[in-house]
């Protein structure tokens, strides 16, 4: 199965066990590699935000990168990362994704980081809370994060899976 294989792939590479995976896209042009003729099959894997990766044996000179800073890449490989942003842009508004690269517990503010991030430009802060929580993806707890300022209330989604969000 391709699905098992590539999370065998991701678990050796990282360490991670607890990571969202999906199978994106085939890629097969002809042109995309002038050796030969390659299909690739494309997967996303999320990762928890605050994931620090360990240099592994057999990958000595790889690096992780943020989506918005990514090198060159080879190929088509350029193409299959937007892709997978693409993806990951239209999955924020109809599921519940973003609890894949969140802490279980998290604040708003930190929650609206992350959808500014990936969608690459500023959120209405006051139409993001009201949508976000008319969703019913989120559950605010009891406890609240103590900091500098005035305490956050801490948030968690109510499924720590993927779920499609009803829209209207």
């Amino acid at each position: 199965m391709l699905d098992d294989a590539a999370r065998r792939e991701i678990e050796s590479a990282t360490g991670l066990h607890d990571f969202y995976l999906e199978q994106l896209f085939t890629f097969g042009d002809p042109s995309r590699d002038p050796r030969s003729h390659v299909v690739s099959v494309a997967y996303m894997a999320l990762v928890p935000h605050a994931y620090e990766p360990a240099p592994h044996p057999d990958f000595p000179r790889g690096h992780w990168f943020e989506f918005t800073s990514l090198p060159p890449l080879a190929y088509d490989h350029g193409e299959m990362a937007a892709y997978a942003l693409r993806r990951l842009k239209a999955k924020l508004e109809y599921t519940n994704i973003a609890y894949a690269m969140l802490p279980r517990e998290f604040t708003f503010a930190e929650l609206e980081e992350l959808y500014a991030l990936i969608l690459d430009r500023p959120i209405d802060r006051r139409n993001f809370r009201r949508r976000i929580m008319s969703m019913g993806i989120l559950q605010e707890l009891a406890r609240k994060r103590g900091g500098p300022h005035r305490p956050a209330a801490l948030y968690s989604f109510v499924h720590q899976s993927l779920h499609s969000i009803e829209m209207l």
